[in-house]
């Protein structure tokens, strides 16, 4: 076997990948996070629906078929949908539930895997690390752009980039080793 981590501490990394992310909007108002600097860009209210609709959109492809918790906010929050048409976004709140209930079922599932609670546990197991490292990386990838507009153009402090043994920093991005 290789040396990667383990299902556990994936979950771990990924509340620490949640967490660092929260504090870089938990204090925005909504126009900041709705704020674009150009309409060929995204704002940090896209970025944050883009996070946890991949992270779904990987849990139901590659481990259980779930439904959409909310199909306009899927097809919204697509990279394939055009940068101009992705303003129309949410409320914080509406966002921060959208984050959190993907989140559960990303919990969830991979606990279940985790668990031996699934066919060819094995196999999902392997699928599942792999999942989980992607999603972290693509959580720490749009974090950065985040922190990027939240300090360079909203004036806003930096929380401290997250610790960890497990974590480096490529090309200026936080990643798992």
């Amino acid at each position: 076997m290789t040396d990667r981590p383990s299902l556990p501490e994936l979950l771990v990394e990924y509340d620490r990948a949640l967490a660092y992310t929260d504090d870089l909007w938990a204090d925005l108002t909504f126009d900041e996070v709705a704020w674009r600097p150009v309409p060929e860009s995204s704002a940090i209210g896209w970025h944050l629906g883009h996070q946890a609709a991949v992270a779904h959109f990987m849990v139901r492809n590659l481990t259980a078929a779930e439904p959409s918790f909310d199909p306009a906010l899927d097809a919204l929050m697509d990279s394939a949908t055009e940068e101009r048409q992705r303003g129309d976004l949410p409320g914080l709140t509406e966002l921060g539930e959208f984050r959190s209930a993907i989140a559960e079922r990303v919990r969830f599932r991979a606990g279940m895997i985790d668990n031996g609670e699934v066919g060819a546990p094995v196999q999902l197991r392997s699928i599942a690390e792999t999942m989980m490292t992607a999603i972290i990386n693509h959580e720490y990838q749009h974090s950065t752009w985040i922190a990027e507009v939240r300090n360079r153009d909203l004036g806003h402090a930096l929380p401290d980039k997250p610790q960890s043994e497990l974590l480096t920093e490529l090309d200026g991005y936080v990643i798992l080793r």
